[in-house]
């Protein structure tokens, strides 16, 4: 900033305002490079592009219908869990219940086995 001290033509600005006029990294630079030539900057209103007046709103409808999209995502993915602890819960059953039936069977097969032992057993000692 050795040359800030320079002013030129009608834009004579106090030192301790420079900063507030300059409103990118390259306009500093134009002040430090170049002082003598390059210290008229444009005015803010020529830097930002005019995106009317609902610049604001756009930026909110974006932010909002991404929220919505994350939402439903959000959604399908906790129905989607639901659904399959609910299916996980019915193959739980019906395994379950096959256990069971097969333990009802294998009690069977166990009585008729005895019996059968005991038929054998009874034989065998008529025949002796």
């Amino acid at each position: 900033m050795t040359h800030a001290s320079q002013h030129t033509g009608s834009h004579q600005v106090p030192e301790a305002r420079k900063l507030y006029i300059v409103d990118s990294i390259n306009d500093l630079n134009k002040l430090n490079l170049c002082p003598a030539e390059s210290q008229h900057l444009f005015p803010l209103e020529e830097k930002i592009p005019e995106l009317g007046a609902s610049s604001g709103h756009g930026s909110r409808s974006l932010l909002f219908v991404g929220l919505l999209i994350l939402l439903t995502v959000s959604l399908a993915l906790v129905s989607f869990a639901i659904f399959l602890i609910i299916q996980t819960g019915h193959r739980m059953d019906d395994v379950s219940r096959r256990l069971t039936a097969e333990g009802r069977d294998i009690d069977d097969l166990k009585k008729i086995n005895n019996m059968i032992v005991q038929r054998l057993n009874q034989l065998d000692l008529t025949q002796d």
